[in-house]
């Protein structure tokens, strides 16, 4: 169905439905690079002006990748809860953005209808927010996860402790992850990427791990990040607590990635069966990117961050304990600089959030980006202000393994300070415990002695 928008004579047409979400985006080089950008920024509005009057039942009816071709497009439609939707059903796009600022859209509103959300319903309205919006919106979406840690409680901020070590050195390992304990940092959990993806290296990292958690008793979990495929290799004998897949919004896409939902449907069994968890059972960890459909030119002509909203319903069909955006990792050819990058980061989070993900997001940039710290310093607080679940600890904040710059330790413990954010509480009970934290939050001197140092 074509769509048009007229003003001063001038009628702007928009083939079907994915080339107006398209061309309503906020600038991105990604799409640019797609040539699915708009082509003025008159036009631009022009799309918002048709997107904003769409009901939002016109996502029900008109696919954006046909359903007979695609998976994800038939899990999104099977699995549609028509009565969750029920109170926003007669809303267009720029009511459903109106509601959603009202307080009538109250944390317990946006979990009754999170269901009945598709997720280009979801893309569409966060392409009428400005930055503020999306802050305020994800702010309200409390989305709570537990497996030996409770992670996404209000007030609180947990900390992926990321050590990774260019030849998986257990000695550069430990001594990250003891680096980043006496910070505070590992509540979300501590995880590795792997330099090498062999059964055998995943588990003697995972043995590793789980050797250091047991001896001091930390209430947190692991996960090797490799392939979703080796970790089913291992799992019968290896100590998996979360298992960790990269996924994307078209089913093209992710069978470049090596899966189909199928894969994941097995392997969220298996790790759901083996009981490790202790609060919680939630065993899935997921994380997705802008421009990982195009990059494998398997986007079919839908916008990226369309795209990557559609691999949240993939990740919301199985649970996950956490799941984050690698926001600026793949790269300028799909974020530029700061300024998309941050834009980016602030819809993936409010998306997810709406959604009923528990969004975290790593706060990333690669060296060839146009931007720099100062950029992640203020999407960090950001996102801490917009209620992000998790943020990445990496040892000085440059992961020296993937090269790319993330958050460090000491921007976590800024960031806890002064928004006034706590660890998760189970973590925070070991860290007083350990004469880490106080029971006021805040950081202790860290003695020659302690014990975590032997």
């Amino acid at each position: 169905m074509a769509y048009r928008f007229t003003v001063q004579n001038h009628i702007y047409r928009f083939d079907d439905l994915k080339t107006v979400l398209a061309k309503a985006s906020p600038f991105r080089s990604g799409d640019a690079l797609a040539g699915l950008a708009a082509d003025s920024h008159e036009e631009r509005i022009a799309a918002q002006f048709v997107l904003a009057d769409l009901p939002l039942r016109t996502f029900l009816q008109e696919a954006i990748i046909p359903y007979e071709t695609d998976e994800v497009t038939r899990l999104i439609i099977d699995t549609h809860d028509p009565n969750a939707f029920a109170p926003v059903a007669h809303l267009t796009v720029g009511d459903f953005r109106n509601w959603l600022l009202t307080d009538v859209a109250d944390p317990q509103m946006l979990r009754q209808i999170r269901r009945g959300l598709t997720p280009e319903m979801v893309a569409a309205v966060s392409k009428l927010m400005r930055n503020q919006d999306l802050i305020a919106v994800a702010q309200k979406c409390e989305v709570v996860t537990r497996f030996r840690s409770t992670v996404g409680q209000a007030g609180r901020l947990a900390v992926r402790l990321q050590p990774n070590h260019p030849t998986d050195d257990p000695k550069g390992i430990a001594a990250s992850i003891i680096d980043g304990l006496l910070y505070g940092c590992g509540d979300a959990m501590i995880g590795i990427n792997p330099a090498t993806d062999s059964p055998v290296a995943v588990a003697r990292l995972l043995d590793m791990l789980d050797t250091i958690r047991e001896k001091w008793a930390i209430p947190t979990q692991s996960c090797v990040l490799s392939h979703l495929t080796t970790t089913l290799k291992i799992i019968a004998k290896a100590p998996v607590d979360l298992v960790f897949q990269s996924i994307t919004g078209t089913e093209q896409a992710n069978q470049s990635f090596g899966i189909n939902l199928g894969m994941l449907h097995e392997a969220h069994q298996a790790a759901t069966a083996l009981q490790r968890g202790t609060v919680g059972h939630q065993v899935m960890y997921f994380e997705t990117g802008q421009g990982s459909a195009l990059s494998a030119n398997a986007h079919h002509g839908v916008d990226q961050q369309t795209c990557e909203v559609r691999a949240y319903a993939v990740a919301r069909q199985f649970d996950p304990f956490l799941i984050n955006s690698v926001v600026g990792f793949i790269g300028p050819e799909y974020l530029y600089n700061g300024k998309q990058i941050i834009r980016a980061a602030l819809e993936d989070h409010c998306c997810g959030k709406l959604m009923g993900l528990p969004m975290g997001m790593d706060v990333c940039y690669t060296n060839h980006a146009d931007a720099d710290q100062d950029d992640m310093d203020s999407l960090m607080t950001l996102l801490g202000v917009a209620g992000c679940n998790f943020i990445m600890g990496v040892p000085g904040g440059d992961d020296i393994m993937l090269n790319y710059q993330s958050t460090s330790f000491h921007d976590a413990l800024y960031l806890r300070r002064v928004l006034q954010k706590k660890p998760a509480p189970e973590f925070e009970n070991w860290l007083i415990r350990q004469e880490i934290m106080s029971e006021s939050g805040q950081r202790l001197p860290i003695h020659h002695h302690h014990n975590l140092l032997h």
